[in-house]
């Protein structure tokens, strides 16, 4: 059965658990080694899945080297080989950078995360007024880039991200190379940004899984990644690789 299979993880909030300010996530120590096994089991078809640049997904799971696709697509390196994610051919985007950074300037505990061919607001630490103030700048400077560009809205966050770049459009490109093309795709996530990409695995007949609480278009949910690490640790370990099994969302 795991020929069959191909297996995309998100990151924050599936298989690290959402953190204060996006540099102090903590990675269990069984992750990367468990992800190493497990992508021997699948004859190289796992993949990363993730919001973040391709550069801290390693630096998170180092010293292992996955395939990856950052910015939401944007980027991607498959068989070490990396396309797209050059800040250069993002020049209005750039443009709005300084201008973005300055009007959250005074707003205490709002974070920016400026990923060259992305930028994301974050608003987790701050209280309700500024939280509020943040999330409408960001939707300000969305709707100047509109058309080329679009607001994703997650979890106390909102990224100007390319209107091109989903999950849902970077896994189907994965499924067209080796080793994964030919297999069933099954897709771990667990914010409204990744709703699109399950709705996209469901229609191309995979299995999209739902971490956490929240309404879902993927058929199974687990309920947290400490729950996610358990199935993926026992998975690396030989367990049957049984998709169908998982609880019902």
């Amino acid at each position: 059965m795991t020929a069959d299979l191909a297996l995309f993880l998100d990151f924050d909030g599936t298989l690290v658990e959402i953190a204060p300010r996006p540099d102090a996530v903590r990675v269990d120590p069984g992750l990367v080694p468990a992800l190493e096994r497990l992508r021997e089991r699948l004859g190289g078809a796992l993949a990363i899945v993730t919001g973040r640049p391709i550069g801290v997904i390693d630096d998170f799971l180092a010293p292992a080297r996955f395939d990856v696709a950052g910015l939401h697509g944007v980027e991607r390196r498959v068989n070490d080989a990396v396309t797209g994610g050059r800040p250069e051919d993002h020049p209005d985007l750039r443009a709005r950078v300084p201008r973005l950074q300055a009007l959250v300037a005074d707003l205490d505990a709002v974070l920016i995360e400026d990923k060259g061919a992305s930028v994301a607001v974050h608003w987790r630490l701050a209280n309700p007024e500024d939280a509020q103030r943040a999330e409408a700048v960001v939707k300000s400077i969305a709707a100047e880039l509109d058309g080329p560009y679009r607001l994703q809205l997650g979890k106390a966050v909102g990224e100007i991200v390319p209107a091109s770049a989903t999950k849902g459009h970077a896994i189907r490109a994965l499924l067209e190379a080796p080793p994964y093309a030919g297999r069933r795709a099954v897709f771990l996530g667990d914010d409204r940004t990744d709703e699109l990409a399950f709705a996209s695995v469901n229609a191309d007949g995979g299995v999209s899984v739902r971490v956490g609480p929240g309404e879902t278009v993927a058929p199974k949910r687990l309920a947290d990644p400490e729950a996610v690490r358990a199935l993926l640790y026992a998975w690396a370990d030989g367990a049957p690789m049984d998709v169908s099994g998982l609880p019902e969302a």
